[in-house]
């Protein structure tokens, strides 16, 4: 796949993983054995089960092609496909990262880039 897949992180996650150069996943993941991602059209479902009503949060793009064989697409909720990464995330790999602000609803805001 071609298209930047995504994860949702607390700040405070992010910004330990860009002092170490990697990313080990949020609590979830490390319970779970792998990195969560979602593609762009499930990012936003994601967020409203996961991550509602939550702040401090961001969006990481990240170029699946440089993930390797670590990268495995298993299903999940009703059989969709979703990305995990079985290792760390290296920051090589991430396209970009965007705050991801909660909108006057109660929904985060993506930025017009994810599809």
């Amino acid at each position: 796949m071609d298209e930047p897949i995504y994860k949702i992180a607390p700040l405070p996650l992010w910004q330990a993983a860009k002092a170490s150069g990697r990313f080990d996943g949020a609590p979830v993941d490390e319970a779970d054995g792998f990195i969560h991602f979602s593609t762009g059209a499930q990012v936003r479902e994601t967020a409203a089960r996961h991550f509602a009503g939550q702040r401090d949060l961001v969006l990481i793009a990240v170029d699946p092609q440089r993930l390797g064989e670590a990268l495995r697409w298993e299903p999940s909720r009703g059989g969709a496909l979703f990305p995990h990464l079985y290792g760390p995330l290296m920051l090589d790999a991430v396209l970009w990262r965007e705050d991801l602000p909660l909108a006057p609803d109660g929904h985060h805001q993506f930025p017009g880039t994810v599809r």
